[in-house]
């Protein structure tokens, strides 16, 4: 086993790799020509024939991902919507140029850490995911205007049509969202315009129910009408407003009109032959998925048996979760060192600490240097006839994020001020720690999990993501080895799964992912595993380049999820 002083010494000597090698790899192999068909896969049936709806009517991939996303903010709004926020990671096939859009939310200005402590300097948990004072400004709304301005073919108004439709017509919620009403019923009742929507009566709805939902529709037409100003000033700004500061919650006017979607240089990795194209920061996501992926670049896990194989899986995810926990936050407030965490060098050191065959506690690993950082989401996937693509994850953080309704808007807001680093060193509610780097600054972009991602390889292609707030990160590094491996679109996103983010030290399993003597050998290797129910909802759509086919595949363990290829 490595002593706690040999371990310091290496921290240390890494630091000085900064800048020796990255994860920038070579140009992808894609096809010059695209399939002739299209694929989508998402978490409901309406929002991907809505995607197909758009393309029928002259639309790329990138206004089919409009319609998805509005779609999704009307009928799985336990997990995304206009009150919240979302990374995609783009393709545009005419340029062979991968683009990544951050609409995550923004802290506002009058951010006070205090509201977020209780008395006893432990997290309020009450506040950080609960009512106005949660929330962050939301960048959905900027960022579907900004995606379909720079890269769609055809008008907001064409593209949110099936969202304000079935807003306004209705539509019937299904088991998964009713249950999500009971589970948060008390905070939801706490607040007018919430009850009024999802407890009519006072009472959860029943099976059968039709929601109607006239004041969503009308945001949603006031964002086809006037684009962004159609969210972040004039009416719909002023309900925001209103309704958050008449709740005790901190929007400003000036918050809303200065928020910005902005577009980011993605990161790419190599691994084995593949180029992996993922989320920059402010999400975690790509920066552990790459380093891991570079740590294991260094094994051949082929000729290793399971337990082993996995033991040196956890291993990588232990390391790049301890640094995801220290280094990470909004690039645009704080400097990481991301030369260091994607070196190869960086990860032979990391790699030339794992046993072959025994678990390292992660109180043994060194505090990192760093200079002074569930299922309530959703994912989708597209390719287009084209070949453009996008992988877009959407969250509005927990069920029903805030649970709060902004009056007259129909908007659910987030609570992603819970994914700050509040009390830092202190578990969020995903368990993830962070440090001064994710402290809360007025405008600063909380960091995040989401991690959707491209796999080119000579042969395939996939586009590939999950919700599952810190099990997002291996759900995508799970399913984006299967798919070297050889797997379908189907295989992958029925896949057993499990998890290990550093702290708290044990590996969440999934009910038959391991027989009996892999999870032995495991737990002999000092490995200790929790069982817990299936999570994530990973949406796949993989591209055959040899036959020229596609495949799309939604999570088997939701049943409201479509993939569909037309």
């Amino acid at each position: 086993m490595v002593h706690a002083p040999s371990w310091r010494v290496l921290a240390a000597s890494l630091f000085l790799v900064v800048g020796a090698g990255s994860a920038s790899a070579q140009s992808a192999p894609v096809p010059t020509k695209g399939p002739g068909h299209a694929a989508i896969a998402s978490a409901n049936y309406l929002a991907t024939n809505a995607g197909f709806e758009v393309l029928g009517k002259g639309g790329n991939a990138f206004d089919a991902a409009v319609a998805v996303s509005s779609t999704l903010a009307v009928v799985e709004q336990q997990s995304s919507g206009i009150g919240g926020g979302f990374m995609a990671l783009l393709h545009r096939a005419s340029d062979n140029r991968d683009i990544f859009i951050d609409a995550r939310e923004t802290a506002p200005k009058a951010v006070d850490m205090k509201v977020y402590v209780g008395k006893d300097g432990q997290p309020n948990r009450d506040t950080s995911t609960n009512g106005p004072l949660s929330a962050g400004i939301p960048g959905e709304p900027a960022g579907l205007v900004w995606m379909a301005a720079h890269y769609g073919k055809l008008p907001l108004s064409v593209s949110l049509a099936p969202a304000i439709r079935i807003a306004t017509e209705g539509f019937q919620p299904d088991a998964r969202f009713l249950g999500t009403i009971e589970d948060r019923k008390d905070v939801l009742a706490r607040y007018p315009a919430s009850a009024a929507i999802y407890l009519p009566g006072g009472e959860v709805p029943s099976a059968g129910w039709t929601l109607k939902q006239p004041d969503l529709a009308k945001t949603l037409q006031r964002l086809a009408a006037k684009g962004r100003d159609g969210f972040y000033k004039g009416e719909t700004a002023r309900l925001l407003v209103d309704a958050s500061r008449g709740a005790g919650g901190n929007w400003t006017a000036a918050d809303l009109e200065a928020y910005q979607a902005k577009e980011r240089e993605p990161l790419s990795v190599d691994y084995k032959g593949y180029r992996i194209v993922t989320a920059p920061p402010p999400s975690s996501g790509g920066i552990a998925i790459a380093e891991i992926l570079n740590i294991l670049a260094g094994f051949d896990l082929a000729k290793l048996d399971v337990a082993h194989a996995t033991h040196l899986t956890i291993e990588s995810m232990r390391r790049a979760f301890r640094d995801h926990n220290e280094y990470l936050g909004d690039p645009d407030f704080v400097k990481m060192p991301l030369d260091m965490l994607l070196s190869k060098y960086y990860a032979d050191g990391l790699r030339a600490t794992i046993s072959p065959d025994k678990a390292t506690p992660s109180d043994l690993l060194p505090a990192a240097m760093a200079p002074e950082p569930g299922m309530h989401t959703t994912h989708f996937s597209v390719i287009d006839a084209e070949g453009n693509m996008v992988a877009s994850t959407l969250t509005v953080n927990l069920e029903f994020g805030s649970a709060f309704v902004a009056k007259g808007t129909g908007v659910v807001l987030n609570d992603e001020m819970d994914d700050f680093a509040l009390v830092p060193g202190q578990p969020n509610a995903f368990g993830l720690r962070g440090a001064l780097a994710n402290a809360p600054e007025p405008g600063k972009r909380m960091l995040s999990s989401m991690s959707p991602s491209f796999v080119f390889g000579a042969d395939r292609t996939a586009v590939i993501g999950s919700p599952g707030g810190s099990t997002i990160i291996t759900q995508v590094l799970e399913g984006i080895l299967a798919f070297i491996d050889g797997k379908s679109a189907t295989q992958i996103t029925a896949q057993k799964r499990y998890h290990h983010q550093y702290l708290p030290d044990r590996v969440d399993v999934e009910a038959g992912v391991f027989d009996d003597a892999t999870t032995k050998a495991l737990t002999d290797m000092g490995h200790v595993l929790r069982n817990r129910s299936p999570w994530g909802f990973m949406n796949v759509v993989t591209w055959d380049h040899r036959t020229n086919t596609l495949d799309a595949a939604s999570d088997p363990r939701r049943p409201s999820g479509l993939g569909k290829v037309q």
